[in-house]
């Protein structure tokens, strides 16, 4: 199973983080030991300062597929979700600033949290799949697919020239602008539309 993060997707987080849009889509790779699912909490790492959410929805992959044309893209996903891609950012400023690899600041243990899944026959995508993050009951980031630079069907088809996409594979789509700190004792809650899809507590 692989975990494959889509970067700089959204073009307001991309402002907030004082980037440029990519000419095409930039991605890295979880290890499947990040992933958090059934509502577990989250304890903070010890080796960060600095550890941030990045609210995105994820797409399940449910066939295998290759060098996937993006017209035929919609029949190898089946369900979506609300994940966090949780940063370390602190670790990836000091990686990134040394030209050295900054997946220690992304791909640790259980640093990406994942809603219950959604089958997408059960969602609208005419004006794109809206979510939220919330909190503490506030909600701190807002987006919709329709705002990606990269729809998941061009992505699929992307991606998929270079990794053989195989059953249960995630896609974390990007993050929309808004991202912040975790602290101990913070309480997120995702939804897509208004059905809750994750509630995950940080310790």
């Amino acid at each position: 199973m692989k975990i494959i993060c889509v970067g700089l997707n959204y073009g307001e987080h991309i402002r907030e983080m004082g980037g440029s849009p990519p000419s095409e889509p930039l991605f890295f790779l979880k290890a499947d030991s990040s992933l958090l699912k059934g509502g577990k909490p989250l304890f903070l790492p010890s080796f960060s300062d600095s550890v941030e959410y990045e609210a995105e929805l994820v797409y399940r992959i449910c066939r295998v597929g290759k060098s996937i044309p993006a017209r035929f893209a919609y029949r190898y996903y089946d369900a979506v979700t609300v994940g966090i891609d949780v940063t370390a950012r602190d670790i990836q400023k000091r990686q990134m600033e040394r030209g050295l690899p900054w997946e220690i600041s992304k791909s640790f243990d259980f640093a990406a949290p994942i809603g219950d899944f959604i089958p997408t026959e059960e969602l609208c995508e005419t004006g794109g799949i809206g979510f939220r993050l919330e909190k503490n009951g506030v909600v701190v980031q807002r987006g919709s697919s329709a705002e990606m630079i990269f729809g998941v069907d061009s992505l699929i088809s992307y991606l998929s020239q270079f990794f053989t996409l195989k059953i249960g594979d995630m896609i974390f789509t990007g993050t929309p602008s808004g991202v912040g700190p975790m602290r101990c004792n913070d309480h997120f809650t995702g939804y897509i539309g208004e059905r809750k899809v994750l509630d995950l507590h940080i310790r």
